[in-house]
């Protein structure tokens, strides 16, 4: 008990994460977000955001599971705005003059996204389980099968994209993003140098995230279609597709627990091994910054914190999840 209380005391808690943009950062911490964004000519940009979530000033959103459906939805909402402002600034010649056409292209952008996610890492695992596999009967099986399956396409899919020089950057900023948040949470002076000195894997990465969702997503999915083969008997692709899809922010409620179960006790063995293929993924989706990469990021994180910032400098932290 003395050990936990000291360990509250010399390491309090505060939620400061993060997501690469492009040629950028964007760090958010209590009550706001900043974006900075490095431009064609070497200028650093920032666009900040005061920002409170639902889960904070909701008595019904700050219920787990449910603070991390809420959190997923202003996470993704965030996310694709600051993309956006990302694009503008780093790539103003292919900005410029689209203005009109930018909602429409956005949407289908977002819609062939969506499209292609379902496909991949739902319609074909499906398929493959039922037509080749033939396990439409057997819930525990077809769900194991199916994910296992998901989550092979999972990894080959960031493999592919990694390939890529623009998604190359872009993992070296993901990189950079948690180098920056290594070093607050430290309490060490925010610096390139002091920066570079820690890993590209976080616990708490959107990446590990990931992972525990498409583990929570079997164990759900395949309680939900024993009841339905129980209720209705033999269920189809379809079907399947019309039970799964809305029980995926439910699933990442739950995965949003699970993560801050392991980040909170990952000095233990059963948690450590729990978060380990999450921490491997990284070394696909993180790659080692450039110095002036690690720059944009920290001048993310003083952005969004501003003047508060003198608060929270020189002290240890130990969050629980991003």
């Amino acid at each position: 008990m003395k050990k936990f209380i000291q360990l509250l005391i010399t390491k309090p808690s505060i939620l400061v994460g993060g997501q690469a943009v492009i040629e950028g950062v964007m760090m958010r911490v209590p009550g706001a977000y900043a974006t900075a964004v490095r431009t064609p000519e070497g200028d650093i940009k920032v666009d900040r955001h005061e920002f409170k979530s639902k889960a904070e000033s909701s008595a019904i959103w700050k219920r787990p599971v449910l603070r991390g459906m809420i959190g997923l939805f202003e996470a993704m909402k965030i996310g694709f705005q600051t993309l956006q402002w990302s694009a503008e600034i780093a790539m103003p010649e292919e900005s410029n003059g689209k203005e009109g056409g930018s909602k429409l292209g956005n949407f289908l952008s977002t819609l062939f996204a969506v499209v292609l996610a379902i496909t991949l890492f739902m319609i074909i695992p499906y398929a493959l389980t039922t037509y080749v596999f033939h396990l439409e009967k057997e819930a525990l099986y077809f769900n194991l099968v199916a994910g296992g399956l998901r989550i092979t396409f999972f990894i080959l899919y960031l493999v592919i994209i990694s390939l890529l020089s623009d998604v190359k950057r872009l993992f070296m900023n993901h990189g950079a993003e948690h180098k920056v948040v290594y070093n607050f949470e430290s309490g060490r002076e925010l610096s390139i140098d002091n920066a570079q000195s820690f890993p590209t894997q976080h616990p708490r990465c959107g990446t590990s995230f990931m992972f525990i969702v498409l583990i929570i997503a079997i164990l759900v999915f395949a309680l939900v279609d024993t009841l339905a083969i129980a209720l209705i008997g033999e269920i189809s692709i379809p079907i399947r597709l019309l039970i799964h899809l809305p029980l995926i922010p439910f699933v990442a409620g739950v995965s949003y627990e699970g993560i801050k179960i392991t980040s909170r006790h990952g000095d233990k063995l059963v948690f450590r091994l729990i978060r380990a293929p999450g921490l491997w993924l990284q070394n696909i989706t993180t790659k080692q910054p450039e110095d002036d990469m690690v720059e944009v990021a920290i001048t993310a994180l003083k952005e969004a914190f501003g003047d508060k910032l003198k608060e929270f400098e020189g002290k240890t932290f130990q969050a629980d999840a991003v």
